[in-house]
Protein backbone atom coordinates (compact mmCIF):
# COMPACT_ATOMS: atom_id res chain seq x y z
CA UNK A 1 0.00 0.00 0.00
CA UNK A 2 1.31 3.43 -0.99
CA UNK A 3 0.56 4.96 2.44
CA UNK A 4 2.74 2.34 4.15
CA UNK A 5 5.52 2.99 1.65
CA UNK A 6 5.38 6.72 2.38
CA UNK A 7 5.67 5.98 6.11
CA UNK A 8 8.63 3.66 5.42
CA UNK A 9 10.33 6.40 3.40
CA UNK A 10 9.72 9.03 6.06
CA UNK A 11 7.54 11.12 3.74
CA UNK A 12 4.70 10.60 6.20
CA UNK A 13 6.43 11.12 9.55
CA UNK A 14 5.26 8.49 12.03
CA UNK A 15 7.53 7.53 14.94
CA UNK A 16 7.10 4.06 16.44
CA UNK A 17 10.07 4.20 18.80
CA UNK A 18 11.37 6.55 21.46
CA UNK A 19 9.23 9.13 23.22
CA UNK A 20 8.19 12.75 22.69
CA UNK A 21 6.39 15.52 24.59
CA UNK A 22 3.05 16.61 23.16
CA UNK A 23 3.17 14.06 20.34
CA UNK A 24 1.13 10.87 20.01
CA UNK A 25 0.06 8.28 17.45
CA UNK A 26 -3.68 8.14 16.83
CA UNK A 27 -5.38 5.13 15.26
CA UNK A 28 -7.42 6.25 12.28
CA UNK A 29 -10.01 4.40 10.19
CA UNK A 30 -10.16 4.99 6.44
CA UNK A 31 -12.83 3.80 4.02
CA UNK A 32 -11.84 4.12 0.38
CA UNK A 33 -13.45 2.50 -2.66
CA UNK A 34 -15.20 -0.15 -0.59
CA UNK A 35 -11.94 -1.03 1.19
CA UNK A 36 -11.61 -0.35 4.91
CA UNK A 37 -8.25 -0.14 6.65
CA UNK A 38 -6.49 1.46 9.61
CA UNK A 39 -3.55 3.81 9.62
CA UNK A 40 -1.59 5.79 12.21
CA UNK A 41 -1.80 9.58 12.30
CA UNK A 42 0.48 11.86 14.28
CA UNK A 43 -1.31 14.31 16.59
CA UNK A 44 0.62 17.13 18.24
CA UNK A 45 -0.34 19.58 20.98
CA UNK A 46 1.27 22.82 22.15
CA UNK A 47 0.27 24.66 25.33
CA UNK A 48 0.88 28.19 26.62
CA UNK A 49 -0.66 30.95 28.73
CA UNK A 50 -4.15 31.86 27.58
CA UNK A 51 -7.78 32.23 28.54
CA UNK A 52 -9.01 28.64 28.46
CA UNK A 53 -9.27 28.18 24.71
CA UNK A 54 -8.47 24.95 22.86
CA UNK A 55 -7.64 25.75 19.25
CA UNK A 56 -8.76 22.95 16.95
CA UNK A 57 -6.65 23.70 13.87
CA UNK A 58 -8.61 21.22 11.74
CA UNK A 59 -11.83 23.13 12.46
CA UNK A 60 -10.18 26.51 11.92
CA UNK A 61 -9.21 25.54 8.36
CA UNK A 62 -12.54 23.76 7.78
CA UNK A 63 -11.03 20.28 7.59
CA UNK A 64 -12.61 19.11 10.85
CA UNK A 65 -16.19 17.81 10.84
CA UNK A 66 -18.80 18.51 13.54
CA UNK A 67 -18.22 15.25 15.43
CA UNK A 68 -14.49 15.91 15.66
CA UNK A 69 -15.20 19.45 16.88
CA UNK A 70 -17.61 18.04 19.46
CA UNK A 71 -14.85 15.76 20.77
CA UNK A 72 -12.46 18.70 21.17
CA UNK A 73 -15.11 20.68 23.04
CA UNK A 74 -15.74 17.73 25.38
CA UNK A 75 -12.04 17.33 26.22
CA UNK A 76 -11.90 21.09 26.82
CA UNK A 77 -14.74 20.70 29.32
CA UNK A 78 -12.88 17.85 31.03
CA UNK A 79 -9.75 19.99 31.41
CA UNK A 80 -11.68 22.86 32.94
CA UNK A 81 -13.72 20.78 35.36
CA UNK A 82 -10.74 18.66 36.44
CA UNK A 83 -8.05 21.31 36.87
CA UNK A 84 -9.84 24.65 37.23
CA UNK A 85 -12.76 24.20 39.59
CA UNK A 86 -11.89 27.23 41.72
CA UNK A 87 -9.78 29.37 39.39
CA UNK A 88 -9.63 30.47 35.77
CA UNK A 89 -8.13 28.04 33.26
CA UNK A 90 -5.24 30.23 32.09
CA UNK A 91 -4.42 27.95 29.20
CA UNK A 92 -4.27 28.14 25.45
CA UNK A 93 -3.70 24.87 23.60
CA UNK A 94 -3.55 23.99 19.92
CA UNK A 95 -4.24 20.57 18.40
CA UNK A 96 -3.58 19.27 14.91
CA UNK A 97 -3.40 16.09 12.87
CA UNK A 98 0.01 16.52 11.26
CA UNK A 99 0.27 15.98 7.48
CA UNK A 100 -3.48 15.69 7.15
CA UNK A 101 -4.93 17.22 3.99
CA UNK A 102 -8.40 15.65 3.88
CA UNK A 103 -11.60 16.00 5.89
CA UNK A 104 -11.44 14.59 9.42
CA UNK A 105 -14.52 13.65 11.39
CA UNK A 106 -15.55 11.50 14.33
CA UNK A 107 -14.65 11.80 18.00
CA UNK A 108 -12.56 8.63 18.31
CA UNK A 109 -9.34 10.67 18.64
CA UNK A 110 -10.58 12.86 21.50
CA UNK A 111 -8.85 10.80 24.21
CA UNK A 112 -5.68 10.78 22.10
CA UNK A 113 -5.78 14.57 21.78
CA UNK A 114 -6.32 14.92 25.51
CA UNK A 115 -3.28 12.72 26.24
CA UNK A 116 -1.17 14.97 23.99
CA UNK A 117 -2.30 18.09 25.88
CA UNK A 118 -1.58 16.50 29.28
CA UNK A 119 1.87 15.47 28.04
CA UNK A 120 2.59 19.03 26.93
CA UNK A 121 1.38 20.54 30.21
CA UNK A 122 3.26 18.07 32.43
CA UNK A 123 6.29 18.15 30.09
CA UNK A 124 6.27 14.36 30.16
CA UNK A 125 7.14 12.37 27.02
CA UNK A 126 4.69 9.89 25.52
CA UNK A 127 5.85 6.48 24.26
CA UNK A 128 5.69 6.50 20.47
CA UNK A 129 5.53 2.71 20.16
CA UNK A 130 1.96 2.81 21.51
CA UNK A 131 -0.94 4.13 19.42
CA UNK A 132 -4.32 5.17 20.79
CA UNK A 133 -8.02 5.25 19.94
CA UNK A 134 -11.12 6.02 22.00
CA UNK A 135 -13.45 8.92 22.61
CA UNK A 136 -13.65 10.62 26.00
CA UNK A 137 -16.62 12.04 27.88
CA UNK A 138 -16.70 15.00 30.29
CA UNK A 139 -15.90 12.71 33.24
CA UNK A 140 -12.73 11.29 31.66
CA UNK A 141 -14.30 7.93 30.82
CA UNK A 142 -13.18 6.22 27.61
CA UNK A 143 -16.05 5.38 25.26
CA UNK A 144 -16.20 2.74 22.48
CA UNK A 145 -15.35 3.51 18.87
CA UNK A 146 -15.82 1.89 15.46
CA UNK A 147 -13.30 0.07 13.28
CA UNK A 148 -11.26 -1.19 16.22
CA UNK A 149 -9.91 -4.26 14.38
CA UNK A 150 -8.85 -2.33 11.30
CA UNK A 151 -7.17 0.31 13.46
CA UNK A 152 -5.16 -2.21 15.47
CA UNK A 153 -4.13 -4.17 12.38
CA UNK A 154 -3.13 -1.00 10.54
CA UNK A 155 -0.71 0.06 13.30
CA UNK A 156 0.52 -3.52 13.63
CA UNK A 157 1.41 -3.64 9.93
CA UNK A 158 3.31 -0.33 10.15
CA UNK A 159 5.30 -1.57 13.15
CA UNK A 160 6.14 -4.96 11.61
CA UNK A 161 7.47 -3.23 8.49
CA UNK A 162 9.71 -1.11 10.72
CA UNK A 163 11.14 -3.77 13.07
CA UNK A 164 9.58 -7.19 13.71
CA UNK A 165 11.65 -7.65 16.87
CA UNK A 166 10.51 -4.44 18.57
CA UNK A 167 7.77 -4.03 21.14
CA UNK A 168 4.60 -2.15 20.24
CA UNK A 169 1.09 -1.71 21.54
CA UNK A 170 -2.28 -0.04 21.23
CA UNK A 171 -4.67 1.48 23.74
CA UNK A 172 -8.36 0.86 23.08
CA UNK A 173 -11.56 1.37 25.11
CA UNK A 174 -12.32 -1.54 27.43
CA UNK A 175 -15.83 -1.59 26.00
CA UNK A 176 -14.39 -2.56 22.60
CA UNK A 177 -12.89 -5.85 23.83
CA UNK A 178 -15.99 -7.77 22.75
CA UNK A 179 -15.55 -6.50 19.18
CA UNK A 180 -12.02 -7.87 18.70
CA UNK A 181 -11.58 -10.28 15.77
CA UNK A 182 -7.94 -9.82 14.85
CA UNK A 183 -6.01 -11.60 12.12
CA UNK A 184 -3.80 -14.55 13.03
CA UNK A 185 -0.52 -12.62 12.51
CA UNK A 186 -1.47 -10.12 15.23
CA UNK A 187 -2.45 -12.84 17.70
CA UNK A 188 0.81 -14.69 17.15
CA UNK A 189 2.91 -11.60 17.89
CA UNK A 190 0.75 -10.82 20.94
CA UNK A 191 1.41 -14.33 22.25
CA UNK A 192 5.16 -13.83 21.69
CA UNK A 193 4.99 -10.69 23.85
CA UNK A 194 6.01 -8.24 21.11
CA UNK A 195 2.63 -6.55 20.76
CA UNK A 196 0.23 -5.52 23.53
CA UNK A 197 -3.41 -4.49 23.49
CA UNK A 198 -4.24 -2.30 26.50
CA UNK A 199 -7.93 -1.85 27.28
CA UNK A 200 -8.68 1.17 29.50
CA UNK A 201 -11.71 2.70 31.19
CA UNK A 202 -10.39 6.17 32.01
CA UNK A 203 -7.98 8.88 30.91
CA UNK A 204 -5.91 8.28 34.06
CA UNK A 205 -5.36 4.63 33.11
CA UNK A 206 -4.30 5.55 29.59
CA UNK A 207 -1.89 8.33 30.51
CA UNK A 208 -0.12 6.04 32.99
CA UNK A 209 0.52 3.48 30.24
CA UNK A 210 1.74 6.13 27.81
CA UNK A 211 4.15 7.85 30.22
CA UNK A 212 4.95 5.24 32.86
CA UNK A 213 4.09 7.80 35.56
CA UNK A 214 1.26 7.56 38.08
CA UNK A 215 -1.73 9.74 37.20
CA UNK A 216 -2.51 10.55 40.84
CA UNK A 217 -5.71 10.95 42.85
CA UNK A 218 -6.76 13.91 44.98
CA UNK A 219 -6.29 13.80 48.75
CA UNK A 220 -8.77 15.03 51.36
CA UNK A 221 -7.78 18.62 50.57
CA UNK A 222 -8.31 18.19 46.84
CA UNK A 223 -4.58 18.18 46.01
CA UNK A 224 -2.76 15.77 43.71
CA UNK A 225 0.63 14.23 44.63
CA UNK A 226 3.32 16.58 43.25
CA UNK A 227 5.13 13.75 41.46
CA UNK A 228 1.98 12.53 39.70
CA UNK A 229 0.93 13.56 36.20
CA UNK A 230 -2.15 15.37 37.48
CA UNK A 231 -0.01 17.08 40.08
CA UNK A 232 2.44 18.27 37.41
CA UNK A 233 -0.44 19.54 35.27
CA UNK A 234 -1.89 21.47 38.21
CA UNK A 235 1.49 23.07 38.98
CA UNK A 236 1.90 24.15 35.34
CA UNK A 237 -1.60 25.62 35.18
CA UNK A 238 -1.03 27.50 38.44
CA UNK A 239 2.18 28.92 36.94
CA UNK A 240 0.23 30.02 33.86
CA UNK A 241 -2.37 31.70 36.07
CA UNK A 242 0.23 33.49 38.22
CA UNK A 243 2.24 34.64 35.21
CA UNK A 244 -0.89 35.90 33.46
CA UNK A 245 -1.90 37.93 36.54
CA UNK A 246 1.61 39.37 36.90
CA UNK A 247 1.70 40.31 33.22
CA UNK A 248 -1.62 42.16 33.26
CA UNK A 249 -0.78 43.82 36.59
CA UNK A 250 2.50 45.15 35.21
CA UNK A 251 0.76 46.21 32.04
CA UNK A 252 -1.89 48.16 33.94
CA UNK A 253 0.77 49.80 36.13
CA UNK A 254 2.97 50.90 33.23
CA UNK A 255 3.30 54.68 32.49
CA UNK A 256 2.13 54.16 28.90
CA UNK A 257 -1.13 52.65 30.12
CA UNK A 258 -1.62 55.51 32.61
CA UNK A 259 -1.08 58.10 29.86
CA UNK A 260 -3.61 56.33 27.66
CA UNK A 261 -6.09 56.39 30.52
CA UNK A 262 -5.49 60.13 31.19
CA UNK A 263 -6.14 60.99 27.57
Amino acid sequence: MRLYEQIDEGTIMIDVSGSAVGQINALSFISMGGYNFGIASKITARTRIGKGEIIDIEREVELGGPLHSKGVMILSSYLGSTYAQNKPLSLSASLVFEQSYNKIDGDSASSTELYAILSSLANLPIKQNIAVTGSVNQFGEIQPIGGVNEKIEGFFDICMRRDKNGFYGVIIPETNIKHLMLKTEVLEVVEKGNFAIYAVKTINEGIEILTGVEAGETDENGNYPPSSINGMVMVRLEEFSKNAKDFYRKKSDSPDEENKTDK
